[in-house]
């Protein structure tokens, strides 16, 4: 079975809020793989809004994105586009 594996740095302002919670839970139910985020010691199902919450996820933190069966590629690639897309957020002052 395929597997995928890619770590990417957190960068809009807010971290891992509900927004880009949703946006990454979303994106992954497109997927027949089975596909989980960790970030330090913790991992979750990246298909579950609340799960992903549970990271308490920062600005700067490092997320590994981690998937496997017949897509598995191709849902890392996905999730890592919108996190280095910054969830279209933008990071404006005030």
């Amino acid at each position: 079975m395929a597997k995928a594996e890619r770590t990417v740095e957190l960068t809009n302002k807010m971290g891992l809020h509900a927004r880009p919670s949703t946006q990454i839970a979303t994106t992954a139910s497109r997927f027949a793989a089975e596909v989980q985020i960790s970030k330090d010691d913790t991992v979750v199902d990246a298909k579950s809004v609340l799960d992903l919450l549970m990271l308490a996820a920062e600005c700067g933190s490092q997320l590994t994105i981690l998937a496997q069966g017949p897509d598995a590629a191709e849902a890392v690639e996905a999730i890592v586009k919108l996190v280095e897309g910054r969830f279209g957020e933008l990071d404006v002052d005030g």
